[in-house]
């Protein structure tokens, strides 16, 4: 009775603080607290231990497409696609699913803090596929941030033949190339109409539907812990993705997006109380300097705005 009392006290005492809260500010806390969330799950995947990467995925998606397929009946929005958003939808889910697996394989073999810095070349790739892509105008000073985080992440890959960590390193390079091509499509699907939890259902069943086949010939029957594991991963992967989501629905990208690197932090932090990581100057640096750049590419972009 004593712990009910004290869960009601606590969530009456964060509605009271959400109320007090401007928009903006309601938007970084909820970045924030995705970042934790994305930390927490992959904390989890590398927990989980031995098993294969494709199948951890399955099992983040496989819980992930529950909770958006429940959401998607609740609100009433259905199934029904639109077909000019369909050929868009199958690129993003295809590359989502190469960044998932990508991110995941690196997880397992790479420092937590060094996983999530190379991942958080992600915005910066999005400007280049963007341009690429669908021919969004794209600044010098963009154009100057974007080899910049590259040249810093180099810091972290440490492209060497000595380096026995340059393969994982190298793979999640591709996973966040793989995401940054994703999110592009995300773009093209919502400036088409497409609705975004359609999207996500529909990325969270491909990855899994794409996913059995490869896990099929490598299965390995997770033990109790293993599988509780697992199911945190999908549980905080969704946590994430609806912290996300509702964080843009309270505050527009350029304003908030910069408490994403939080989770470089926090992921460097988990990384030392779980694993004892600890990682070398050069990836220290390197935070620091994608952060660094993250935030000055985050401040022109609001300049620029403000000067429009």
């Amino acid at each position: 009775m004593t712990q009910i009392t004290l869960l009601r006290n606590v969530n009456y005492s964060i509605i009271k603080i959400m109320k007090t809260l401007t928009n903006k500010q309601k938007g970084m806390l909820c970045i924030v607290l995705s970042a934790f969330f994305f930390a927490c799950m992959n904390v989890c995947v590398k927990m989980s231990g031995n098993l294969p990467s494709v199948e951890k995925a399955f099992f983040r998606n496989f819980i992930a497409s529950f909770i958006a397929g429940y959401t998607l009946i609740k609100s009433g929005v259905g199934l029904h696609y639109r077909k000019e958003a369909f050929p868009y939808l199958l690129l993003r889910a295809l590359c989502g699913t190469v960044g998932l697996l990508s991110n995941f394989y690196a997880v397992d073999h790479l420092l937590l803090a060094d996983a999530s810095t190379i991942q958080k070349l992600v915005p910066f790739i999005t400007i280049i596929t963007s341009f690429v892509i669908i021919k969004e105008k794209v600044t010098s000073k963009q154009l100057m941030f974007v080899g910049l985080a590259f040249l810093s992440s180099l810091l972290v890959i440490k492209p060497t033949f000595s380096n026995v960590n340059l393969i994982p390193s190298l793979v999640a390079l591709l996973g966040a190339f793989g995401a940054g091509i994703a999110y592009t499509m995300v773009r093209i699907c919502t400036i088409k109409g497409e609705d975004k939890s359609r999207i996500i259902f529909f990325f969270s069943v491909f990855s899994c539907v794409v996913t059995i086949p490869f896990i099929i010939p490598v299965f390995v029957m997770p033990t109790f812990k293993q599988l509780i594991l697992l199911i945190l991963t999908g549980v905080f992967a969704t946590g994430g993705q609806f912290s996300v989501t509702y964080a843009y629905s309270y505050a527009p990208a350029n304003e908030i997006s910069i408490m994403d690197y939080s989770q470089i932090i926090m992921s460097a932090v988990l990384g030392f109380i779980f694993f004892g990581q600890m990682p070398d100057l050069y990836s220290y640096i390197g935070y620091v300097c994608i952060i660094l750049i993250a935030f000055l590419n985050y401040y022109t972009s609001n300049k620029a705005g403000e000067n429009r």
